[in-house]
């Protein structure tokens, strides 16, 4: 089985910075692998495991890709080899065109399988796998928190509100994973040390077919909320007088 999986480049939580107008700043900000995609890495080096195959990793980006100690990182865990599409127009991509051109090079990669996170840690719109499978034209499933091969198919459970769905799968497909789809490894010494012989292609949008590229949502601005300081009013007990007491409070702050 070839499965491909999918990660994002996200800025570190801790340090963004907020500016006076109440912009985001990343110009401090390291630079880390999304988290729920790490979870569907780890999903993609079990399934291999258990049936055979090879798992490939793939992103696309700005030069932020290219960053060597994120390369090691992400082959540690397992892949075999990573492609790279890199191209400055990339910079601000929207989720229609990041799935575009994950489409482009994993139709050129050639696959069986391809596996995201369902989001990414940083806008988790939850959409980029959606659009990446109608792209390819293959089944696609999002919300996956079992993957079980069954021979040449595969049986995939999705934890909803209530129940839990089973749907059995036939390849090629795409499938984006929830972060508790299963516990992500912690690459040792040894893989550490393996991944910088792992080899990594890199390609611009011109090799995979892409032309002409530009986002279909024009970004505005980002600001951060207002931060607004809390009351600090405790109301201790569970009495029906306290309880009142809590609500009028409540009421007072909605008015």
């Amino acid at each position: 089985m070839k499965v491909i999986v999918c990660y994002k480049i996200v800025p570190e939580e801790a340090n963004i910075e907020i500016n006076q107008d109440g912009s985001l700043s990343f110009a401090n900000a390291e630079w880390k692998l999304s988290q729920y995609d790490l979870n569907a890495v780890e999903a993609a080096m079990q399934l291999v495991e258990a049936v055979g195959g090879s798992v490939t990793a793939l992103t696309v980006g700005d030069q932020k890709i290219e960053n060597s100690k994120l390369k090691k990182s992400i082959l540690a865990r397992g892949p075999e080899d990573l492609y790279l599409v890199k191209d400055e127009r990339l910079k601000r991509a929207d989720t229609h065109l990041t799935a575009a051109v994950l489409a482009a090079a994993v139709a050129y990669i050639g696959f069986d399988l391809v596996l995201c996170g369902e989001g990414s840690s940083d806008f988790y719109a939850q959409q980029v796998g959606i659009q990446l499978g109608e792209l390819l034209q293959v089944p696609v499933i999002n919300a996956v928190s079992k993957i079980t091969p069954a021979g040449d198919r595969l049986i995939i459970e999705r934890t909803l509100e209530d129940e839990i769905e089973t749907l059995e799968l036939s390849l090629p497909a795409v499938l984006a994973v929830t972060a508790d789809i299963n516990v992500t490894r912690l690459p040792g010494m040894k893989e550490i040390l393996a991944a910088g012989k792992k080899p990594v292609t890199e390609w611009d949008l011109h090799k995979i077919g892409i032309r002409h590229a530009g986002p279909r949502v024009e970004e505005v601005s980002t600001l951060a909320p207002e931060q607004v300081a809390r009351k600090k009013i405790l109301v201790e007990g569970d009495s029906e007088p306290k309880i009142a007491e809590f609500l009028d409070y409540i009421r007072k702050e909605l008015k």
